[in-house]
C-alpha cells in the first residue's frame, strides 16, 4: 500500500468566488476587451482581402499567447489570496484585499448523479473598516460545544482575520463582527493557533491553548481560555440582539502577552512552540552563555515559552520568555449590538467591537484606542546567514521539528529543542509545506476500546510516524518525505496553481477531561486545486516509515506478529502448528529477528517439548546448511544452547518419571552409625528435633496442581542459560531457586529416583558441583516439614552429598586436612544463614559425617603407606574442617533449642492480648545470633517473654534445678501468672522445661539478672509504643543502670509533660488533655505516675546497694565467642554514672511549691548536680506548701469516710479504707522536707477526723499533737457547731427549755457557730473524746458555766459526768 491523494470535497461555484474577489478576471470583461480590440481594426474587405490568409497565420500565435496568459492569470489567482480551512472541514475562507468569501460544505449531487460534498458560498462581502486596510492573514478556529450530548462536532466556527492596520477582528460564519482588537499599530503578518493535545508521554508538558499574532517587531499571544469565553459571550449577545434589539453587555476581557522582539532585522513568519523546561545540563549551559563563568542557577529549571521566527539577520531566531516574568495584559472590550434599522457604535479604552448587517451602516469616525507597550524580548540564539532570508516556518505536530523555507529554494528541517538544522532539501523555490502524523493501526485492538486521541489506545501506546509534505508550485509536484532522515515515500503531479493548507491545530475549548470522549473528524493537510475545483487530502500508510533498508525488517516483524498470533491460537492439531511454525521461522531473514522468534516459540505454553525440540533442531540444521559467511555465529550458538537445555530437561523428566523404590529401610542404629553418633547423642538429637517439630508447626495452603518436582519447560528455559559449555542459573528469587532444585533433587531425596544417574546427567550437562550443592541445600532447607517427617531422606542426602563431593572440581586435589576446604565452607555458610534450624542441623550432621569419611579415607591412604599391617580402625583422623563442623553443630543445636523456646506458647490465655503481643517473632539463625552481639540471646528471650506476658517469677523458677522443685513451687507457679483455663498448667510445665534447657545451653547469655534487665527494657520499649499497656512488672527486678536508662530514654519526657499539664490545669486533667499532651489516657497516666514512683524508689535502693556489690563480669559461651554486633543493654547499663537526687513531687500543681532553683532542677539528668535552694524560703512558697498539705489531708480524710447512713437514721461508725491510711503520714513526712511545721499538719488531721465524725481515730491522733492548747481552741469551734446543731435544729421540748435558760451571750455564740459552719452539721454525739479534749485543753470555765445553767440532759451527759 502506497501514498494516495484522495479528493474529499469539490467547489460548487468557485468561479463566482473568483469573480467577487478578482473582478478583473471576469470572463465578461475579458470578452469585452477582446471585442473592442477587434472593433478597432478595419473591417472593409479591401483591406482584408489580399493577404488575409497570411495575416491569419501570423495572428494565430498571438491569440494562443493571449489565451495562455489569460488562462494562467485565471488559474494563478488563488496564489495571491489568503486561504484558511477549518480542521473539521466545516468552513473555508478565501480573502483578497478588503473582500472575503466564506464557503461552507453541503451534500449535493454531482453531474454524474453521485452524492458528494461541495463547498458553497455562505457569505461574501468586504471586511475592511479602516480606510485602506487589507486582509493579511486569516484563521478558521472551530470552538467546542459545551453540551454533554455533543458527538465531536464543533459548536460553531470563528473566523479570525488580521489586517494591515494592525486590527484583529473576529467574525461568525455569517460574517457578523463579534469583536475587534488593536494590539499593535503595525500590520498583522501571521495568525497561528495552538489547541489542546493529550500528551503522548507522562513527562510531556501540557500545552495551553493560545492564539499568536505576529507583527513586524512583536508577537502577541492571547490565552485560549480567555478567547474562548469572550467569543462565546459575544456570540450569545449577537443572538439576543437579533431577537430583542439593542443591548450593551461587557464581555470578559482578553488576557494576552505582548513581546517586543529585539536583535532581529526582519521577521516574516513565526512558530509558537509552547511551554518547555530545560534539562539541568542545558540550564547550566544557557546560564553560562548568558551570565558567564560565575552565573548562578536555580534549583529547578524554569519554565519558559519558546518562539521561533524566520526572516533575515538572523535567518532563524530563537526566543525564550520566562513564565511569570510579566503579568498578562487585560484588554477592555465593549460589546454593542444593533437591530437592522439602527447602527452600532463601540468605543472603549483599548478596543472596539461592532455588529453590522451586510455593512449597511455608515462608517463612524472614531479615535484609535491606546496600544500597550511591548515587553522587550531579546533573541537567545539563532542560525545566522546574512544572505539567506526565511519565508515561512511550519511546526510539526509533536513540537520537536520545524520545516523552514527560504528565498534560495531550500527547505530546512530544524531540531526545535537543540536549535540545529538536521536536514536540507534543494530545488523547492516558493515551496509550501505541511505535516502529517500517522498513528500505527493495530488491527488486533478493538475499535470500541480505542483512545481517540492521536496517540494510541488505552491498551498500550501505538507508534507514531511523522511525514513532511512539500508542494513545489514551480514544478507542480507534491512530495511526501519521511523524517528525520527517511526517504521520499510519495510524489504526485498536481499542477502549478494549487494551494497547500496545513492548519496545525484542532478544536479550541477542550481539556484533558472533555477531550476523552470526543471523536473529531479533522484533516491534517489538504490541497486546493482551483482548476479541477477539488480539495484533496494525503493518505500515508504507517509502514512507509519503515521503507527502504528497513523493508525486509518490516517483513520480518510482520512474520513475528503472525507467529505470535499462531502461538496464541487454540488448535487441536499440534503437528500442523509445528509445521507452520517451522515455515515461519525459516522465512525470517534477519538473525536478530530469528532469535526473537525462537525466544517467543520457547516461551509458549502451548507447544509441547517435542515440538520445541523439533523447531529448534530444524532452525539449527537450516543455519548449518548455509554458507559459512552467511551464518550468524551468535544465533547458531543460541540454538545449540537451547537445544542442549531441552535435551537436559527431557533427560531429567525421564529420570523423575522412573519409579525407583528403595528396598532397604534404615533403623535408628543405622542412622546413628551413618551420622557417626553414639546412642545417647542420637537420642538427644531425636528429642530436640521432636520438640522443634511440635513447636514449629506451620500450616500452609497447597493446591493439587502445585506438585513438588514438576517444572514447566518454559520456566526451565527461563531459569538456565549456557555460557562456554557451562550451565549457569540466572538471578532468581528464593521460590524460583527452590523450584529449580526440586525439579532436580526432590525425587532423589525421597528415594523415588536414581541418585547416581541424576548426578551423572547433571554433571555431563555442564553443571558445576558448587551450583548443584547450592540447589540441593536450597531444596533441603526449604522443605523442612517434609524432611522431618521422613528420616529416610537423611540417608538420601548423605548419598547425594557423597556423590557431589566425588566430582572432579568439588574438592581441590591440593586440599590439606589442616586447611579449610571451600567446598565444605560453602555448605557451612548456607547452614549458618538458614532460618530452618531443624533441617540445617540435620544437613550439618550429614556434612560432618561425609567430611569425616573423606578425611579418614585420605588419612588412611597416607597412613597405610607408612605403617603397614597396623590396626587403624579405631583411629579418627583430625582435620580443620572437622573441628569447624563440630563448632557449627554446637551453634545449630543452641539455635534450635532457642528457636523451639521462642515458638512455644501457652495454649489459651484469659487476659486480653494487645496488638503488640500478637505480632509474630522473627525466626532465628546462627548468622543472626552471631551478628546480634552478646545480648542477642537475652534480647530474643525477652521479646518472647513480652509476647507471652510472663511474670519474673517464672523466669526465676525455671532457673532452679529440677531436683529442688517442690509442691509449693508448683503452687507458686499457678499463682504468679493470671491464668484461668486448666489447659494452661500443662503448657506452662512444658515451657519451664524448655527454659531450663535454654539456661543449660546459655549459662552466661541467659543469666537471670541479664535476662531480667533485657525483659525490663523490652517491656518499657513496647510500653513506649503503646502507653496503655502496663509495663511495671519488671521494674522491681531491674538494676541501677537499666532503671537510669529507662528514666532518661522513655520516662522523663512523659513525666515532665504530665507535670506541666497538671500545673497548667490546676486539677486532674481530662482524658482529652492527657492524650494530647502526654500521649496516654487519664487512667493510664495515673498508673504511669505510680510506676514512676516505683521506678524512683528502685533507683534509690539500687544506687545504695551498688556501692556494696561488685560489678558483674559478662562472659560468653565458648561456642559463641565470635559474636559481633551492637553493645548489649547490660553493658550500657554498667557504664551509667551514680545518681544525684533532687527532690521531686507529682501532684495537682506541683511546680508552685518550689522557687526558681527548685523548678530548674526538675527533669534533668539524674547523674547531673543541680543547684538546689538553700537558707530561708519565701513565705509565699511556705504558705502554698502548707495549704497543699492540708488539702491532701482533707481529701484523704474525706475519702476515708465511706460508710453510708443507716436505715434508722443513726450514723454508723465510719470505716477506714486501707488505700488512704498512708496519706496523712506521707503529708507529715513531706512537711519535714518542705520546711513546714509537722504539728500544724497533725492538728489539721485531728480536726478533719472530728469534723467527719471519725472520733475514734481522732482520739488516737491527738496523742501525736504537741501543742494541745491550739488544738483545743480549734476543737472548741467544732464543739460549738455540734451544740448549735443539737439545740437549734433539733427543736425538741427539752432543747427549747434549755435554750431559753441560756444567757444571751451564749445563745449568740451558738448562733454564730451555725453561720460559721456554712452548712448543716450532722447530728454527731459529743462523746468522751470531746470531753477529754476539753479537759486537756483547760476548758473548765465552759463546763462550770453549763452546769450552773442547768445543762444536764442526755445530750451532754458525758460532759456532766466529768
Amino acid at each position: 500500500m502506497a501514498c494516495s491523494l484522495v479528493p474529499f470535497c469539490h467547489f460548487q461555484d468557485l468561479e463566482a468566488a473568483r469573480d467577487f474577489l478578482c473582478p478583473h478576471l471576469r470572463q465578461g470583461s475579458a470578452a469585452a476587451g477582446a471585442g473592442s480590440a477587434r472593433e478597432s481594426k478595419p473591417s472593409n474587405w479591401e483591406d482584408d482581402g489580399w493577404g488575409a490568409w497570411d495575416e491569419a497565420e501570423m495572428q494565430e500565435p498571438v491569440k494562443e499567447e493571449e489565451e495562455s496568459t489569460s488562462k494562467s492569470q485565471t488559474s494563478y489567482w488563488l496564489q495571491g489570496c489568503v486561504l484558511s480551512l477549518s480542521p473539521t472541514n466545516d468552513l473555508m475562507v478565501i480573502a483578497r484585499e478588503q473582500k472575503a468569501v466564506f464557503l461552507v460544505p453541503k451534500w449535493k449531487y454531482s453531474d454524474k448523479g453521485k452524492e458528494e460534498m461541495q463547498y458553497a458560498i455562505g457569505w461574501s462581502g468586504s471586511l475592511n473598516v479602516e480606510e485602506g486596510e487589507c486582509v493579511s492573514s486569516a484563521l478558521c478556529i472551530p470552538l467546542a460545544s459545551q453540551k454533554r450530548s455533543s458527538t465531536g462536532r464543533p459548536d460553531w466556527t470563528c473566523i479570525v482575520v488580521g489586517f494591515t492596520s494592525g486590527y484583529v477582528r473576529f467574525y461568525t460564519e455569517n460574517g457578523v463582527l463579534l469583536l475587534a482588537q488593536l494590539l499593535n499599530e503595525d500590520p498583522v503578518l501571521q495568525l497561528k493557533c495552538r489547541t489542546y493535545e493529550i500528551p503522548r508521554h507522562p513527562g510531556v508538558t501540557e500545552q495551553n491553548e493560545e492564539l499568536s499574532i505576529l507583527y513586524p517587531a512583536a508577537i502577541v499571544t492571547i490565552d485560549g481560555f480567555s478567547l474562548f469565553q469572550s467569543l462565546r459571550a459575544c456570540r450569545n449577545q449577537v443572538a439576543r440582539a437579533a431577537a430583542s434589539g439593542n443591548e450593551n453587555v461587557q464581555p470578559p476581557p482578553l488576557a494576552y502577552k505582548k513581546w517586543g522582539l529585539q536583535d532581529v532585522d526582519t521577521i516574516v513568519d513565526h512558530a509558537s512552540v509552547g511551554i518547555m523546561t530545560l534539562c539541568p545540563f542545558d540550564q547550566m549551559k544557557t546560564a553560562s552563555n548568558i551570565g558567564g563563568y560565575n552565573a548562578a542557577i536555580k534549583n529547578s529549571p524554569p519554565a519558559m515559552s519558546q518562539y521561533i521566527t524566520v526572516g533575515s539577520n538572523p535567518f532563524t531566531g530563537f526566543f525564550y520568555a520566562l513564565e511569570g516574568s510579566t503579568q498578562p495584559l487585560l484588554s477592555h472590550v465593549a460589546l454593542a449590538v444593533a437591530s437592522k434599522l439602527t447602527s452600532a457604535f463601540f468605543n472603549a479604552a483599548s478596543g472596539w467591537l461592532g455588529w453590522k448587517s451586510k455593512h449597511e451602516e455608515e462608517p463612524v469616525q472614531k479615535q484609535k484606542p491606546k496600544v500597550e507597550p511591548a515587553t522587550p524580548l531579546a533573541v537567545r540564539f539563532g542560525i545566522p546567514d546574512s544572505r539567506r532570508r526565511g519565508e515561512s516556518i511550519c511546526l510539526s505536530p509533536c513540537n520537536t521539528l520545524a520545516a523552514v523555507t527560504d528565498d534560495f529554494g531550500r527547505v530546512i528541517l530544524l531540531d526545535v529543542s537543540r536549535g540545529l538544522a538536521v536536514r536540507m532539501w534543494k530545488g523547492y523555490r516558493d515551496a509550501q509545506i505541511g505535516w502529517i502524523q500517522i498513528v500505527e493501526d493495530l488491527h488486533e485492538r478493538e475499535t470500541e476500546k480505542m483512545d481517540f486521541s492521536p496517540f494510541g489506545s488505552t491498551q498500550g501506546p501505538s507508534r507514531v510516524a511523522q511525514f513532511l509534505v512539500i508542494y513545489a508550485p514551480r514544478r507542480g509536484i507534491l512530495e511526501v518525505w519521511s523524517t528525520q532522515q527517511g526517504p521520499r515515500v510519495g510524489a504526485f503531479n498536481v499542477g502549478k496553481h494549487c494551494r497547500l493548507l496545513y492548519p496545525g491545530y484542532k478544536i479550541m475549548g477542550l481539556n484533558n477531561v472533555t477531550s476523552q470522549g470526543w471523536q473529531p473528524q479533522t484533516y491534517q493537510i489538504c490541497l486546493v486545486d482551483p482548476v479541477s475545483g477539488s480539495v484533496k487530502t494525503v493518505h500515508v500508510p504507517f509502514h512507509l516509515a519503515l521503507s527502504d533498508k528497513k523493508s525486509e525488517r518490516a517483513k520480518d516483524m510482520h512474520l513475528v506478529k503472525k507467529l505470535g498470533a499462531l502461538l496464541k491460537a487454540k488448535s487441536s492439531n499440534l503437528d500442523l502448528v509445528e509445521a507452520e511454525v517451522k515455515e515461519l521461522i525459516i522465512d525470517i531473514k534477519y538473525p536478530a529477528t530469528k532469535k526473537q522468534a525462537l525466544e517467543s516459540i520457547l516461551a509458549s505454553k502451548r507447544m509441547p517439548l517435542s515440538s520445541l525440540t523439533n523447531v529448534t533442531q530444524t532452525l539449527m540444521d537450516a543455519l548449518k546448511n548455509l554458507e559459512m559467511e552467511c551464518v550468524d555465529e551468535g544465533l547458531l550458538q543460541f540454538c545449540s544452547n537451547k537445544l542442549k537445555l531441552l535435551h537436559l530437561y527431557e533427560s531429567v523428566s525421564k529420570l523423575n518419571s522412573l519409579d525407583v523404590q528403595s528396598e532397604t529401610s534404615f533403623s535408628d542404629d543405622d542412622m546413628a552409625k551413618l551420622l557417626r553418633l553414639d546412642e545417647k547423642e542420637f537420642a538427644r538429637l531425636k528429642t530436640l528435633l521432636e520438640n522443634y517439630k511440635q513447636e514449629n508447626v506451620q500450616t500452609t495452603v497447597r493446591f493439587a496442581e502445585d506438585k513438588d518436582g514438576i517444572l514447566p519447560v518454559k520456566t526451565f528455559l527461563e531459569y538456565l542459560e549456557y555460557e562456554k559449555d557451562v550451565i549457569n542459573v540466572k538471578k532468581l528469587d528464593e521460590v524460583e531457586y527452590v523450584a529449580l532444585g526440586s525439579f532436580f533433587f526432590w525425587k532423589c531425596l525421597h528415594g523415588e529416583s536414581s541418585t547416581e544417574d541424576m548426578c551423572h546427567t547433571l554433571e555431563s550437562a555442564g553443571f558445576s558441583p558448587q551450583r548443584l550443592l547450592a540447589l540441593l541445600l536450597s531444596v533441603w532447607l526449604s522443605k523442612e516439614n517434609d524432611i522431618l517427617d521422613k528420616p529416610q531422606s537423611v540417608c538420601c542426602l548423605h548419598t547425594m552429598l557423597s556423590l557431589l563431593s566425588k566430582m572432579k572440581v568439588a574438592i581441590d586435589e591440593s586440599w590439606d586436612s589442616q586447611s579449610v576446604s571451600p567446598w565444605w565452607h560453602q555448605m557451612r555458610m548456607v547452614c549458618i544463614q538458614s532460618e530452618n534450624n531443624g533441617a540445617a542441623l540435620l544437613s550439618a550432621h550429614v556434612g560432618h559425617s561425609v567430611t569425616s569419611q573423606i578425611t579418614d579415607s585420605i588419612a588412611g591412604k597416607k597412613f597405610s603407606q607408612t605403617i603397614v599391617g597396623s590396626d587403624t580402625d579405631s583411629w579418627e583422623a583430625l582435620s580443620l574442617d572437622t573441628e569447624c563442623w563440630k563448632l557449627l553443630l554446637k551453634q545449630l543445636e543452641d539455635c534450635l533449642i532457642l528457636q523451639t523456646l521462642l515458638h512455644s506458647k501457652v495454649s489459651k490465655r484469659a487476659a486480653k492480648v494487645s496488638s503488640l503481643q500478637a505480632e509474630p517473632l522473627c525466626r532465628l539463625s546462627v548468622k543472626k545470633l552471631l551478628d546480634g552481639g552478646k545480648g542477642g540471646f537475652a534480647d530474643s528471650v525477652a521479646k518472647w517473654v513480652f509476647k507471652q506476658d510472663f511474670s519474673p517469677m517464672i523466669l526465676k523458677l525455671a532457673h532452679q534445678s529440677r531436683e529442688t522443685e517442690s509442691a509449693e513451687e508448683a503452687a507458686e507457679i499457678s499463682s504468679c501468672v493470671s491464668l484461668e483455663e486448666p489447659e494452661v498448667q500443662a503448657g506452662l510445665e512444658k515451657i519451664l522445661e524448655l527454659l531450663r534447657l535454654a539456661y543449660q545451653q546459655f549459662p552466661c547469655g541467659l543469666e537471670l539478672d541479664v535476662l531480667h534487665a533485657h525483659c525490663c527494657w523490652e517491656y518499657v520499649v513496647q510500653w513506649n509504643k503503646d502507653p496503655e499497656h502496663p509495663a511495671g512488672a519488671y521494674i522491681h527486678v531491674t538494676v541501677l543502670g537499666i532503671a537510669l536508662m529507662m528514666w532518661n530514654t522513655f520516662v522523663v519526657k512523659r513525666l515532665s509533660a504530665a507535670t506541666y499539664l497538671m500545673d497548667k490545669v490546676g486539677k486532674a486533667p481530662k482524658d482529652r488533655l492527657c492524650r494530647r499532651d502526654v500521649g496516654m489516657s487519664d487512667t493510664a497516666m495515673t498508673s504511669f505516675l505510680g510506676s514512676c514512683s516505683d521506678l524512683l524508689q528502685t533507683l534509690m535502693e539500687a544506687d545504695v546497694s551498688s556501692d556494696e556489690m561488685q560489678a558483674p563480669v559478662l562472659d560468653t559461651e565458648d561456642a559463641w565467642v565470635s559474636v559481633e554486633g551492637p553493645i548489649s543493654i547490660v553493658e550500657l547499663a554498667l557504664e551509667q554514672k551514680h545518681i544525684h537526687y533532687p527532690f521531686s513531687l507529682k501532684t495537682v500543681k506541683p511546680l508552685a511549691l518550689f522557687d526558681s532553683k527548685g523548678k530548674n532542677s526538675f527533669f534533668k539528668d539524674l547523674t547531673s548536680i543541680q543547684l538546689l535552694p538553700r537558707g530561708d524560703v519565701d513565705p509565699n512558697v511556705l504558705s502554698a506548701r502548707q495549704q497543699f498539705l492540708t488539702k491532701v489531708v482533707s481529701a484523704a480524710v474525706q475519702a476515708q469516710c465511706s460508710s453510708p447512713r443507716g436505715k434508722d437514721g443513726l450514723e454508723e461508725v465510719p470505716l477506714l479504707s486501707e488505700r488512704y491510711e498512708d496519706w496523712p503520714a506521707l503529708a507529715v513526712d513531706l512537711a519535714q522536707h518542705l520546711q513546714i511545721s509537722e504539728d500544724v499538719i497533725r492538728r489539721h488531721y485531728v480536726c478533719e477526723l472530728y469534723n467527719y465524725g471519725i472520733d475514734h481515730l481522732g482520739e488516737e491522733a491527738i496523742l501525736q499533737v504537741h501543742d494541745k492548747e491550739v488544738l483545743a481552741s480549734q476543737l472548741l469551734v467544732l464543739t460549738g457547731q455540734r451544740l448549735a446543731y443539737a439545740l437549734l435544729h433539733t427543736q425538741t421540748k427539752e432543747g427549747m427549755e434549755l435554750l431559753a435558760r441560756l444567757p444571751p451571750t451564749l445563745c449568740t455564740w451558738l448562733k454564730a457557730m451555725v453561720s460559721s459552719a456554712g452548712q448543716d452539721i450532722p447530728p454527731l454525739l459529743v462523746n468522751e473524746s470531746f470531753v477529754t479534749a476539753f479537759n486537756g485543753g483547760g476548758f473548765a470555765p465552759l463546763e462550770c458555766l453549763l452546769f450552773t445553767k442547768g445543762l444536764n440532759n442526755s445530750f451532754l451527759s458525758p460532759v456532766a459526768c466529768m
